[in-house]
């Protein structure tokens, strides 16, 4: 609808309210479609994340003795220079990448190996190899860990009382030896979710591509490493970084054992740290033990990422 205006000579447009609200709900529907992911995203990741951030900059203050009053006053960054000086909470961050420099290669090479194997044309019962593969995934975590503890257990375990009547002095809940057993646990225990992210990657190479490798005279070892495993790169990136996150999260494994071993202490990963001083009362430290940990699962992920993704020259 146009209205002119005589003296002065302009043209003023008013738009149709029916065709503005029309609009404003088209530019209004992909919020409605996003709605599902924002709202639980924004409830419990954003504002969590938001509150712990502000957390590790306050500290908890008492005036008036041990029954006075507390009140809550800005800090800055003295909790996080706190934790940073504390050797227990860095030491079990390099103890983790210590950890998740053998293990993750082991577990992931492992994968691969289980998928190509799974993907080859020689293999037969696919589908029962694959669940087999992957049920150690489906145990809940306690429970493996706790299965497992029993065959560690000296006291308990048939496996290290066979070893011992060998010769074979072993104890793998000991000091030297109780990282690489929660390893063990860790591997049996995401090898096969790892191998069944990879092998859903190899069904998508292209059956040409094979096709025309064994032509040419590839043998099965040199179509998997030359021609398989290039193409599904992406997948074994996106193990990676699941890996290294996986890492740095290490709690259950540990919790369980520490019931049944004195080498695993209250701090012997960054998140059994965080929880003992949550134990405490003492959340502003958890707080930034919690910040400074997602940071660094944050710059090794992205630094992994960048690493895998350059570009030859």
């Amino acid at each position: 609808m146009t209205t002119k205006v005589a003296a002065t000579g302009r043209h003023t447009t008013t738009q149709n309210p029916a065709r503005m609200s029309s609009r404003r709900r088209r530019n209004l529907a992909p919020l409605g479609f996003l709605a599902p992911f924002l709202i639980p995203f924004v409830l419990f990741t954003l504002l969590p994340v938001g509150y712990a951030l502000w957390q590790s900059l306050h500290k908890t203050e008492r005036t008036g003795g041990t029954f006075g009053r507390t009140r809550t006053v800005f800090a800055g960054l003295e909790q996080y220079a706190t934790v940073l000086h504390d050797a227990s909470f860095t030491g079990s961050i390099l103890r983790m990448l210590a950890f998740g420099l053998i293990q993750i290669p082991v577990m992931l090479l492992l994968a691969l190996t289980l998928a190509l194997l799974l993907d080859s044309a020689v293999t037969r019962l696919k589908r029962l190899f694959r669940v087999i593969f992957f049920v150690p995934y489906g145990i809940p975590g306690v429970v493996a860990a706790l299965m497992w503890a029993f065959l560690y257990d000296p006291r308990l375990s048939p496996v290290v009382d066979l070893l011992q009547r060998l010769g074979a002095d072993v104890d793998p809940l000991g000091p030297g030896a109780v990282l690489w057993s929660i390893g063990n646990i860790v591997t049996w225990t995401y090898t096969g979710y790892n191998m069944l992210i990879i092998y859903a990657a190899l069904q998508t190479v292209p059956a040409d591509i094979l096709d025309a490798a064994r032509t040419d005279g590839a043998g099965a070892l040199a179509t998997a490493l030359r021609i398989k495993v290039p193409i599904i790169r992406p997948a074994l990136i996106l193990t990676g970084v699941f890996s290294i996150i996986g890492t740095l999260q290490l709690f259950t494994e540990p919790q369980v054992l520490r019931a049944i071993s004195t080498s695993v202490t209250s701090t012997y990963t960054p998140n059994l740290a965080a929880y003992s001083a949550a134990a405490a009362d003492n959340y502003a430290e958890t707080a930034a033990m919690s910040v400074l940990l997602a940071a660094a699962t944050f710059l090794l992920s992205f630094g992994f990422l960048t690493f895998t993704q350059r570009k030859n020259p």
